[in-house]
């Protein structure tokens, strides 16, 4: 494990905080709309980002690598930053956050069943599911509020994604053998084809108003899983820390190509 790469990390990830308070807030003020379908969506998801990370935090603590420990604070900080703005979203639409859901106590009990590998596999089923989710959001939504905190949210959920696949990879390395390794990323594959399939039916109708059909949504999911794959498995390692400070643009106007992808 190269642990300067993970002291880059937490460079990178203080930047993007830094790049966060100066840009401030979006404007709470001027109100959101968006279909009945689309808010019982966003409230799960809210649901789905909120939390302490103390369980993370805890295996981070254990595997021994203070960088990564560091860095593994500052995602969770991202990720609460993620239910925080969904909640204020929501309370712009004047729509309540919603205090537990099932399948989020489901997702978080098997998250936690084993160790920081497990933990981390099932936790990138997450983010992967979270990148074509959001990019519906950010494309399929008429209001510009709406829009723009979905594109905020995918920018770092995009980010998230090379950081567990750096970990991930020095983790199955120390598995005993190439076959074991990749039948492990086979399970995982099988495993994010379930969950997407779970989040396009459970979020069927709200996928529907913002244009998005469910086999899309699950073929725009499952081809994220190629790139982490090969990252993960690949003797030359998964991509770089992308450079301190970089940010993909804050608003949702902005790239867009369609909800399958960028």
């Amino acid at each position: 494990m190269v642990t300067s790469e993970f002291a880059e990390w937490t460079r990178h990830f203080t930047a993007e905080a830094e790049g966060r308070r100066r840009a401030g807030d979006p404007d709470w003020a001027r109100g959101a709309r968006a279909p009945e379908a689309v808010w019982r969506s966003l409230q799960k998801f809210q649901v789905g980002e909120d939390g302490d990370g103390a369980n993370l935090i805890g295996k981070a603590d254990a595997a021994g690598d203070a960088d990564y420990a560091a860095a593994v604070r500052l995602f969770v900080a991202e990720e609460q930053n993620h239910a925080r703005l969904l909640a204020r979203l929501l309370a712009a639409g004047d729509r309540p956050t919603l205090t537990t859901c099932w399948s989020d106590r489901t997702f978080v009990r098997l998250r936690r069943l084993l160790g920081l590998r497990t933990e981390l596999l099932v936790l990138m089923v997450a983010e992967l599911v979270a990148v074509p989710y959001y990019r519906a959001v950010r494309d399929g939504a008429e209001d510009p509020l709406v829009s723009e905190v979905a594109g905020r949210i995918l920018a770092d959920e995009r980010r998230h994604i090379p950081f567990h696949c750096r970990r991930l990879h020095a983790s199955l390395d120390a598995l005993p053998g190439r076959p074991l390794r990749v039948l492990t990323m086979a399970g995982w594959r099988l495993l994010m084809l379930g969950a997407t399939a779970f989040v396009a039916l459970d979020h069927g109708a709200a996928l529907r108003r913002l244009g998005v059909r469910r086999v899309r949504f699950i073929g725009a999911a499952m081809a994220e899983t190629g790139p982490v794959v090969a990252a993960v498995l690949d003797r030359s390692g998964p991509p770089p820390v992308p450079p301190a400070g970089h940010r993909s643009p804050l608003s949702g106007t902005a790239g867009r190509s369609g909800p399958a992808g960028d």
